[in-house]
């Protein structure tokens, strides 16, 4: 457990870095050959920790220490998931091994949905909408008089 959560904090400073860096640098500046390289790698790293350390954490986790193991069944409180094979409603076995696999798939989707985030972050950082921007003509000029 540990392990899994000390991942999860080095994640969080991987991404928290991202912010500070996009405030930084202005948009549309020339990336040089070097920049290119260290932005890979550490997009690479990122990408490496989300989607391989932390799963891995995981799945080790819920393993070894909760044991969860295809033998042991999920009966819920009160056995309201019990399958009707013992005596209950559901017409299906849920293992603890099942339960895990959903859990890291949750993970997955989760981190898939921060990286688009962030990557709509990085890519709008510098555009600003201004409510009092005017609607201009195919040559710039203003189509309304400025009050």
């Amino acid at each position: 457990m540990v392990a899994f959560v000390a991942s999860l904090l080095i994640l969080g400073l991987l991404v928290a870095l991202v912010f500070p860096f996009a405030k930084r640098r202005p948009v549309g500046t020339p990336l040089s050959w070097g920049e290119a390289m260290v932005a890979s790698t550490y997009a690479f790293l990122a990408m490496f920790w989300a989607y391989g350390v932390i799963p891995h954490l995981f799945l080790t986790w819920a393993d070894n220490e909760l044991k969860w193991r295809p033998d042991k069944i999920v009966n819920g409180p009160a056995d309201i998931l019990q399958p009707s094979v013992d005596g209950g409603w559901l017409p299906m076995t849920i293992t603890y091994q099942t339960v895990r696999d959903l859990l890291v798939v949750g993970l997955y989707i989760a981190f898939l949905a921060g990286q688009i985030a962030l990557w709509a972050y990085w890519q709008g950082r510098g555009a600003k909408k201004s409510a009092t921007d005017l609607v201009t003509s195919d040559f710039g000029r203003p189509l309304v008089k400025k009050a």
